[in-house]
């Protein structure tokens, strides 16, 4: 046979041939048209080949003016397959039921379990949760998946450092850690206060140690301010952590570009969302057909695997959500241009600084426009804490 699917499809059935002059049948059935496969002889007076279902209605016109007896052994292919089917519909249709409960119980959430908050940041969390909807009953293919979880709780909750999403089963797992814990006691050893780079002191401020700086004075980088040797010239040296902040003047150059026009993308906020169900790989489309009409866009792809009691199956449901874009050019002027540059500027010099450090002065040195580009040179001077600590050792102070 050429395609046996065919014929499973359309149905055939096993025939046995009893009598005299075998042969002579056969070849009165074949050149009737009727098609038979897998002849096989079992004697002398007996053969048993297969046929379509639509040509065994008319093999006993045939056997009429033959000597032979026909019987039919087996019938096979779909359309019996599908009657035994029926037949036992209620039993294969409480099969279907229980499994797709058992399914559907298995992705849904059953319990959510928060470690590391406090009772306050717990309540927070959950009050969240419950409106992105990650609720007990919820089927978990209805909500974000575990990094926008993640994502939306840092963003919405200020008291969290950190949360960590797992989803394990039916139940979301997560490990939270919170801002503000208490900090453990720092412990200081013997050292001095130096300059970590050039200024001319400020203001200052000395819990423990010896002054060794004038007022306003200029020092260089390393320059010892504050001595953790407090001892007297006579007697027995002490040691101590000396410790305080020493308020400089100090002085940064920072070299900014900025372009007159730019090209830069953005949603428009028209979007096409697509449900998908993807099977060994396979993306089977449920609803959203179709392409977007409009050209250039972003997909945005999330995942939720399907799972039976504790397995995940190879089988996962996805939302597809294609945003629009659109390419703007924004234009500067020369002046909206250099104010841009100079807080462009101002920002880059403040990742480099503490939190009580101060812009007291800024100065542009060198400007200029070259190939559609604003170029500055800017000079800042900042007051910020310049002492760093620099242990003593016992063989140092000796």
């Amino acid at each position: 046979m050429k395609n046996q699917w065919i014929e499973f499809i359309l149905g055939y059935v096993t025939v046995k041939v009893s009598g005299k002059g075998l042969e002579r049948f056969l070849n009165v059935l074949t050149r009737n048209g009727l098609y038979i496969w897998n002849v096989k002889r079992h004697g002398t007076e007996t053969i048993t080949f297969k046929m379509r279902l639509k040509d065994a209605k008319n093999i006993r016109l045939f056997a009429r003016n033959s000597e032979c007896k026909i019987s039919f052994l087996r019938r096979s292919g779909s359309p019996f397959l599908v009657k035994r089917l029926l037949k036992n519909s209620g039993f294969l249709a409480g099969a279907g039921i229980f499994l797709f409960i058992i399914l559907f119980l298995s992705n849904m959430i059953w319990g959510i379990d928060i470690k590391g908050a406090k009772p306050a940041t717990e309540y927070k969390i959950r009050k969240e949760l419950d409106k992105m909807g990650v609720k007990i009953g919820k089927l978990q293919f209805l909500t974000e998946n575990v990094d926008g979880i993640q994502k939306r709780l840092t963003d919405s909750i200020s008291d969290l450092t950190w949360v960590g999403v797992e989803l394990k089963g039916t139940t979301f797992h997560l490990q939270v850690v919170e801002k503000n814990e208490p900090k453990k006691p720092e412990t200081y050893s013997p050292q001095n206060l130096i300059a970590k780079k050039k200024a001319i002191i400020v203001k200052y401020y000395i819990e423990e140690g010896q002054k060794v700086f004038t007022d306003h004075e200029y020092v260089e980088k390393g320059q010892l301010l504050v001595s953790g040797n407090i001892g007297q010239e006579e007697g027995t040296p002490k040691l101590v952590a000396a410790r305080g902040k020493i308020f400089g003047e100090t002085w940064y150059k920072s070299h900014v570009e900025l372009p007159l026009k730019t090209n830069f993308r953005v949603y428009n906020g028209n979007e096409k969302r697509k449900y998908n169900i993807n099977i060994w790989g396979l993306d089977i489309p449920v609803w959203g057909f179709g392409k977007p009409k409009f050209k250039e866009y972003e997909t945005e792809v999330i995942t939720h695997k399907i799972h039976f009691l504790k397995w995940e199956l190879p089988i996962s449901f996805e939302t597809k959500t294609l945003r629009e874009r659109e390419e703007l050019t924004r234009t500067y002027t020369n002046q909206e241009a250099e104010g841009i540059a100079l807080d462009m500027a101002r920002k880059e010099i403040k990742t480099h600084l503490d939190e009580d450090s101060t812009i007291i002065d800024e100065k542009i040195l060198h400007k200029a426009l070259q190939n559609g580009k604003v170029i500055l040179d800017i000079h800042f001077r900042i007051i910020e804490n310049i002492a760093i600590g620099q242990p003593i050792s016992k063989e140092t102070n000796e």
